[in-house]
Order: C-alpha cells, then structure tokens, then sequence
C-alpha cells in the first residue's frame, strides 16, 4: 500500500511496543524471524533449511496483508506504522536474502558482489517506488512484485542437485538479474497477495515446498 503522512497535531503517540500487540504487526515479524533463520542457514550452508524460512517468510508477509484487511477499528496511524514496518521487512526478506543466496552458494565469489548488489539496488527501487505511487489505476503493480524473487528462488533451487555447484550459482545469479530487471521494468503485473484464494494458493505452496525440502534433511 501507499504511505501516507497521516499525523496531525492533535494525533497521540502511543509508546512504541503497543504496535507489536496488532496482529498484522506481529504476522510481519513472524516473517522477520523466518527470514533471519534464512540468513543463518544460508550463511552456514544448510540450504534446505534457507529455503523453508525463506518461503514461510512470504506466507507471513501476505497473511499480515489479509488479516489486516479483515481487521476492524485499527486506525490511519496503525495502518501507517504497518505499512512502514512491512517495507523495511520486505528489503530484508527480498533484498538481503537472495543476495546471500547467490553469495553462499557461490562460495563468496566475489564477482558475483556485482549481481547482487544490482538485485538489491533494484529491489530498493522497487520497494520505494511503490511506497510513493503505489498500485496503479487499473489496481496493478508497476513492475514484478519482488515477493515473487523468494517463491521463485525456492523453486529454481529444486533443480540445484542436478548440476554442479559452480554452473548453478551462474544460474542462480543469472536469475537474480533477470528478476531485478523486471522488479524496476514498466510491465504490470496483479496485486496476487490482495486475493484470498492466491493466499490459500500461497500456503498451498509453502507447505510443499517445506516437505520438498525435509526430505532432504531426513
């Protein structure tokens, strides 16, 4: 969503901590906690394990987005500081972590320092641009949600065990430019999150993922 400056003199500040009570805001950083687990996991290369936090990351990210919407009496400063909150999660959950990815899985080559640092240029791009205009008149994205990096990420890394690492960390930061690419391109893409079948889709999604992937730690 767009975030708007919607204090006024006469708006009370409540104490910081009494946003971590709103659920949306805790759904939020359930995610960030998922996303940290991936980080460390990838960090000590245990990669089925990244690859679950990473996608339970996203599922926490588009609940919050959904219980948020059901929710009743939450105010124009509530919905600001969840708004501000979820941007900062998301540039480490999209930006961060599959630029860590490519980094361990390449064995901190440092010709792949480029790749990632293009992904999270663009990624930051993209999340501020959407901060200011947000969705577009006809209720679209402008450019690849950059949710979409992680799901696809989690996917194309099904297919790691068939090629060597070296070959899959080209691909894998061939991926990441080709994603960032199309995070900051003028292409319009639907709001996926914004429907509660695509949500469901999502958790769908996660939970085969995370049997795919504890398979391998069996």
């Amino acid at each position: 969503m767009t975030i708007k400056n919607l204090k006024t003199p006469s708006t009370v500040q409540k104490p910081i901590l009494t946003y971590v009570r709103d659920l949306p805001n805790l759904c939020s950083l359930a995610g960030l906690g998922c996303t940290l687990l991936a980080i460390y996991f990838l960090l000590i290369e245990m990669f089925a394990l990244a690859m679950i936090g990473m996608i339970w990351a996203v599922a926490f990210d588009w609940l919050d987005g959904l219980i948020a919407r059901k929710m009743k009496g939450r105010t124009g400063i509530d919905k600001e500081f969840g708004g501000q909150l979820d941007l900062l999660i998301d540039i480490v959950s999209y930006g961060v972590t599959p630029a860590i990815l490519i980094l361990s899985y390449s064995n901190f080559n440092p010709y792949f320092l480029l790749v990632t640092f293009i992904m999270l240029v663009f990624g930051t791009i993209r999340l501020s641009y959407f901060n200011t205009f947000g969705l577009s008149n006809d209720k679209k994205y402008t450019g690849l949600a950059i949710d979409n990096n992680s799901i696809i990420f989690v996917f194309l890394f099904m297919f790691s065990e068939y090629f060597d690492r070296e070959t899959f960390a080209i691909f894998l930061g061939a991926s990441g430019l080709i994603l960032a690419i199309l995070n900051v391109s003028p292409i319009k893409t639907p709001k996926l999150s914004g429907n509660p079948i695509n949500v469901i889709l999502l958790a769908m999604y996660t939970l085969l993922i995370t049997i795919f992937y504890s398979w391998f730690l069996i």
